[in-house]
């Protein structure tokens, strides 16, 4: 205190806040002997102790000892929990906090109890808890007791409001005064709670006992009142001070005065926070602290030291110019130059976050090339913090986020999340390779381990094969004689993941992370907890699961992915020291104190910088008005601080994109302000974005044509299937891909069930009910059974299964009928072949009938509708008339004589008949397409000889989609670079 005022100093936003801090401070603090390391110096959080001990070491030049710092608080609730001032020394009465994760589980339980039926699964209930609880952490740390609650003001608010917020009051109400009673009874407090006593503490004991040495808070903007008293008991002591930032002295009176309340009510007893407050205006945080400390702004005085990174002293006056309220900004148009320029601050527009990712990457690298220049890039956007690390690798700059990765994002936290979400789909195909595939798995043999990982993922294409490990364990050995290493390595595999995975009933959440714990060693080993995300997992599972045995939580394993990814997103995984010295990547938190000579706000768009306002789910608005804390658009006024901070460097640059991958954006509201502010003096940085496309545009390439693959005539000699030569007549390409080439699509994993495995699987149970005789009754009821064994996907069981049922009970009744004319069932899946100008033709045939006169009847089942009369007459739909090729000339083993009948069955749905039909692509009757019954041998044979006189025998190339109006196979678009071709250079044409 000097003259009697208390010592309050601000650093304008162009002086740099930490160089021009310790600018001031050496030499007003440091003396002979220990003088500098007697002074203490409140800080905001841990992150500014790190940004002044470094502008300490930029300010010394030698060897100094350094201040004693503690940190006191930080505007962000997240940074102030906990005993903060426990380093200063607490009393003896001042009680010790409740562990969070403690109170978030107990919150759960009383809520469940309070909701009982209507209470969500453990994850649901676990998100409703953690809102509770913040908002518990809103009125601990704005010094709101719970018994403010009922005052009557309050309680006739609640009345007046809507239902839901009514039954939300309550609710959060009863769960508040539960948990105090605890409380109590613990003999404990609340994180917030023990903070504000530690500083009432501190407080009354330097009033009462001024310290021997110098006490300094600097940067600390927290307006909660228990630091306000902190900071007012701070500013009076005979060698204290409190330092702001960017609090701007140069503003208006009229305007300070409109910016509202602001924690000064008019009248004795009146709201803090008036309706009309400008809670979105940079300043008012400062000025609810200043209020809250009894501090006029009048009494304030400049900090007259500059940092080494000082902006021009016009820049101060644009900022304050820049956040006038609305109604003030009018006096834009009448502004001289001088006081709305920005000099030295540029705007860069991207077209997508990738582009300004890159943009951003440029512009470092460009600045880094000039000795000691320092760079900082600030966004609140991780996923865009991530992809300039990643751009900047491309120069070997390691560039460090110290804003932190939450641990999810990290190959600790994915592990644990892998293995929870494995046990929560019971060991489902997806989960359960992506976990035995993970980068921690095995290192020590990883070459062999992701061999078999590799086999066992080819083993569970397609459908889900069943729930669990068992199922998984009949996949494998089905397929041990294409995979022999395989079966051994997985009893290895199951061995490790049964003791967990046997498990599904709810457990105790300590015994679940246990059991999750072991499994991650016993997959990992060491490498599990080994790194820096590692160890941070560790602390994490020690913390929940000793809160777990005091709060003892029963989980269900399928809430138990979600539930953990909850938990571990408030975690993050910060780097170690290891960057390059001269770059800097901070969140908005991170970023405030700190300065650089470049210094490039990223991600400025409406939603990310300032965040969209978050109400309180719980707290109507008025409801927290009455109770005296602020509303959700506070938090934009803390961003446009950050921002106002930001513009204090010797050059900006202000970036944003123009969409981002959800669509089209809005750039923030600040840069709308810039743009409207400065009009034509706005200078655009377009260099850095044309250079960013410029290194990842491509050379131009000539779009791939056509291709007609020629191979050579030993190559051309391959047998041809029943089904390809459709393919082959209609698509050559693709007849090339997969019958030369040999090369197969692989199903995805855990997919619907496809029109090929549908077929596989009615031949299959059709095949058995023929093979047990064919009885009456029989057929539902083993398609029943195979499709039980088979699949327990959903889509089968809701959607398939039904109309599968009803069509395989049309073919019994339709087969019953035409026994009893006199067919018989002569062959069902025959394999055969014969040789046609010395090329072998092979196929399966469903079924084969001997009709009353002695012919035959090839038969083959369709899932879906079946080819059209046309499509038979125009030769692309030869299967029938190539297995009655083969049956008449004696292909089929046991089967003789001409075949005459050629018919689909379809299970499909008919408008006349519902699931199943009959039908031939033959012309007679009413049919105008097709082809006549005593043709159809012949023209398929016509047909299959002369595609083999081209392609097989000839020298005709394989052209891709030679015939491009027929339907044809998607499996080998890409490889055929359809999509560069098509439409373009199409020749078109019949090959018939």
């Amino acid at each position: 205190m000097a003259d009697g005022k208390p010592s309050v100093y601000s650093i304008a936003a162009h002086r740099g806040f930490a160089d021009a801090l310790v600018a001031g401070l050496i030499p007003r603090y440091r003396e002979e002997g220990l003088g500098l390391a007697r002074l203490t110096l409140l800080l905001p959080s841990r992150r500014a102790i790190r940004t002044v001990t470094e502008a300490f070491v930029r300010a010394s030049g030698t060897g100094l000892l350094l201040p004693r710092m503690a940190v006191v608080g930080d505007l962000d609730l997240d940074e102030t929990l906990g005993p903060l001032l426990d380093p200063i020394g607490a009393g003896a009465d001042v009680a010790p906090a409740v562990d969070p994760v403690v109170r978030l589980l107990r919150v759960a339980q009383m809520l469940r109890e309070e909701l009982g039926d209507k209470a969500p699964g453990e994850a649901g209930l676990m998100r409703q808890a953690r809102v509770l609880v913040q908002s518990m952490d809103r009125l601990a740390v704005e010094d709101v007791s719970p018994g403010k609650l009922l005052d009557p003001d309050v309680i006739g608010l609640v009345g007046d409001l809507s239902q839901h917020w009514q039954d939300n009051t309550r609710l959060f109400a009863r769960v508040l005064y539960r948990w105090q009673a605890e409380l109590e009874a613990r003999g404990a407090v609340d994180a917030p709670e023990r903070r504000n006593r530690l500083l009432e503490h501190a407080a009354r004991r330097w009033q009462a006992t001024p310290p021997a040495h110098p006490v300094v808070a600097a940067g600390v903007t927290s307006a909660s009142p228990a630091i306000a008293r902190l900071l007012r008991v701070v500013a009076d002591l005979p060698h204290g001070a409190v330092i702001l930032p960017d609090l701007d002295l140069s503003l208006a009176r009229d305007v300070w005065d409109a910016l509202g309340v602001a924690g000064a009510p008019e009248a004795p007893g009146g709201p803090p926070f008036g309706r009309g407050d400008v809670t979105t205006h940079p300043q008012y945080h400062l000025k609810l602290l200043l209020n809250r400390m009894g501090v006029a702004r009048d009494e304030v005085r400049p900090w007259h030291r500059a940092g080494i990174a000082a902006a021009p002293p016009e820049r101060s006056r644009a900022i304050s110019n820049l956040f006038l309220p609305p109604e003030a900004s009018a006096a834009w148009v009448s502004l001289p130059p001088e006081q709305r320029r920005l000099s030295g601050v540029r705007m860069m527009e991207s077209a997508n976050p990738e582009e300004e990712a890159q943009a951003i990457a440029v512009l470092v690298r460009e600045a880094l090339a000039v000795p000691e220049r320092r760079v900082a890039v600030v966004t609140p956007d991780r996923g865009l913090a991530n992809r300039i690390v990643g751009h900047l690798q491309r120069w070997n700059i390691a560039a460090d986020d110290t804003a932190g990765r939450p641990l999810p994002q990290t190959p600790a936290g994915r592990l644990f999340l892998q293995l929870a979400e494995c046990w929560a789909e019971r060991a489902a195909p997806v989960p359960l390779l992506a976990l035995l595939g993970h980068p921690l798995v095995r290192q020590d043999a990883r070459a062999a381990w992701l061999e078999r990982v590799r086999e066992l993922d080819l083993v569970l294409r397609g459908p889900r094969p069943g729930p669990g490990v068992e199922a998984v364990r009949e996949a494998v050995r089905a397929k041990a004689r294409a995979y022999p290493r395989l079966p051994a390595w997985w009893d290895e595999v199951e061995a490790l993941l049964v003791p967990m995975l046997l498990v599904h009933e709810p457990l105790p959440l300590g015994a679940m992370l246990a059991m999750l714990s072991e499994a991650a060693e016993a997959l990992c080993g060491d490498a599990a907890w080994a790194q820096a995300d590692g160890r941070c997992l560790a602390a994490f599972v020690e913390q929940w699961s000793e809160a777990a045995g005091e709060a003892d939580l029963t989980v269900d394993p399928l809430e138990l992915p979600a539930l953990l990814r909850d938990a571990m997103d408030e975690v993050a995984v910060r780097p170690a020291y290891g960057g390059h010295p001269r770059l800097a990547l901070y969140g908005l938190l991170e970023a405030r104190m700190s300065r650089a000579d470049l210094v490039i706000c990223a991600g400025l768009t409406e939603g990310t910088w300032p965040a969209s306002p978050a109400p309180d789910p719980l707290l109507a608005p008025p409801v927290l008005r009455a109770l005296g804390i602020s509303g959700a658009d506070f938090r934009i006024g803390l961003s446009a601080h950050d921002l106002a901070a930001a513009l204090g460097a010797p050059e900006v640059v202000l970036s944003h994109a123009l969409r981002d991958a959800a669509g089209p954006v809005i750039p923030s509201r600040f840069l709308l302000r810039i743009r409207a502010m400065l009009g034509r003096q706005l200078v655009r940085e377009e260099d850095a974005v044309r250079f960013g496309q410029a290194l990842d545009r491509p050379a131009k390439v000539e779009p791939a044509t056509r291709p007609e693959p020629m191979p050579s005539p030993e190559q051309r000699r391959v047998e041809i299937a029943v089904t390809a030569l459709d393919r082959l007549r209609g698509d050559p390409y693709q007849f090339y891909a997969q019958a030369i080439l040999r090369l197969r699509a692989l199903d995805p994993l855990d997919a619907d069930p496809t029109p090929a495995w549908r077929g596989t699987a009615v031949h299959a149970i059709l095949e058995a009910w023929h093979d047990a005789g064919a009885k009456p009754g029989e057929l539902v009821r083993l398609a029943e059974q195979a499709l039980a064994e088979m699949s327990a996907h959903p889509f089968m069981r809701a959607l398939w299964q039904p109309r599968l049922l009803a069509a395989l009970a049309w073919i019994e009744a339709e087969q019953d009928t035409l026994l009893g004319e006199g067919r018989e069932v002569i062959a069902v899946e025959a394999k055969g072949a014969i040789h046609v100008d010395g090329v072998r033709i092979h196929g399966r045939a469903d079924r084969i009938d001997r009709l009353p006169d002695g012919t035959l009847a090839v038969i083959d089942y369709k899932t879906g509708m079946p080819p059209s009369g046309r499509m038979v007459e125009q030769g692309f739909a030869l299967q029938l008339g190539v297995l009655g090729l083969i049956a008449r000339d004696g292909g089929f083993d046991g089967v003789a004589g001409m075949p005459n009948a050629f018919e689909y069955w379809s299970l499909a749905r008919n408008k006349q008949r519902g699931f199943g039909y009959r039908e031939e692509p033959i012309k007679e009757g009413r049919k105008q397409s097709g082809l006549l019954r005593e043709d159809v041998l012949p023209e398929t044979e016509r047909y299959l000889k002369e595609a083999i006189a081209r392609w097989i025998l000839g020298d005709e190339p394989f052209t891709a989609r030679l015939n491009p109006d027929l339907p044809a196979y998607s499996d080998y678009d890409q490889l055929m670079r359809l999509d560069e071709w098509q439409g373009r250079d199409l020749k078109g044409g019949d090959a018939a």
